[in-house]
């Protein structure tokens, strides 16, 4: 009985445990297809992309640059409460498949930048590190 007793509180201490680890972070997303461009234009608001591109990216080099920022931001908790998106990027892809809508607030030098899908509220935010190589593709045009 105190071998029972013993094995059953192990087996709930070890659950409880397990159960207040953290989950990873969630992460923004984008097809798992190859990307033929990014378009990037000047935010006229939330919900939709300005089509009036400033600035276009197809070499393999700055692709991989949006990717890796997009794909590292990590989802803030709660919603948006923020100012106009600064920018709008479409990511194009290879074929006839639909574009990926994604604002932008860009950050300071050394500062987090913050993403957003068009369609939803929730912010993700980059490393400061991804501020400056964003930075330096939609700067220095």
């Amino acid at each position: 009985m105190k071998a029972l007793l013993l094995c059953t509180f192990m087996v709930f201490s070890f659950a409880m445990i397990a159960g207040c680890q953290s989950a990873p972070a969630e992460k923004m997303v984008l097809l798992d297809e190859k990307i033929n461009e990014i378009k990037v234009s000047k935010s006229e608001g939330f919900g939709e992309i300005n089509e009036d591109k400033f600035l276009s990216f197809n070499d393999r080099k700055s692709i991989a640059a949006f990717e890796e920022a997009i794909t590292t931001a990590v989802k803030q908790p709660g919603n948006a409460d923020i100012s106009k998106p600064e920018y709008d990027i479409a990511v194009e892809y290879k074929g006839d498949l639909p574009s990926h809508g994604i604002h932008l607030w860009l950050g300071e030098e050394n500062k987090k930048s913050a993403f957003m899908y068009i369609t939803d509220e929730s912010v993700y935010l980059t490393s400061p590190e991804v501020t400056i190589k964003l930075r330096s593709l939609i700067l220095s045009q």
